[in-house]
């Protein structure tokens, strides 16, 4: 009997509660990769988040300067967010996925993983100013297994 009134009690407060908002996103950027030399980015980013959680893919192509022997690195990654519930929200975020980099016809593609953070500020409406650093961890023969990236970009949720 006891526990037949502890399901029915859960049940209830089950039906009865009201769902956490849930919204999906969407990030245009334009950044800088400082390894080895800072040259610029630019990708975007699409996700759902919850109260709390979020998941996001993105995906960004950082320019090569070959005088620099810095190559073209070009990502692709499925990450996990944390946020705040505020309408300034910060977040930490962890992932992986794939990467290829390539410099002067010679290319590596293989699987990477990423670290980072930032911070999603309210503009008007929807409309959010989004500003992120990620570190990567490349796997393979990358030339440089730990670039990091720095971007702003316009973000849009509904």
């Amino acid at each position: 009997m006891k526990r037949t009134l502890i399901v029915l009690g859960l049940a209830a407060t089950g039906l009865l509660a009201e769902a956490a908002p849930a919204y999906a996103d969407v990030t245009f950027f334009l950044g800088l990769s400082t390894t080895p030399e800072s040259r610029p980015a630019r990708g975007f980013a699409g996700g759902i988040n919850f109260l709390l959680f979020g998941f996001e893919f993105d995906y960004a192509n950082t320019s090569a300067d070959e005088a620099a022997g810095a190559p073209n690195l070009k990502t692709g990654m499925i990450n996990g967010l944390i946020m705040t519930p505020t309408k300034t929200s910060l977040y930490l975020t962890a992932g992986g996925g794939f990467y290829k980099e390539s410099l002067t016809g010679a290319s590596v593609t293989s699987f990477g993983t990423n670290i980072g953070g930032g911070v999603k500020i309210s503009l008007f409406g929807p409309v959010q100013v989004r500003i992120d650093y990620r570190i990567f961890n490349l796997r393979g023969d990358a030339r440089f297994p730990h670039p990091q990236r720095f971007y702003t970009g316009l973000n849009l949720h509904f």
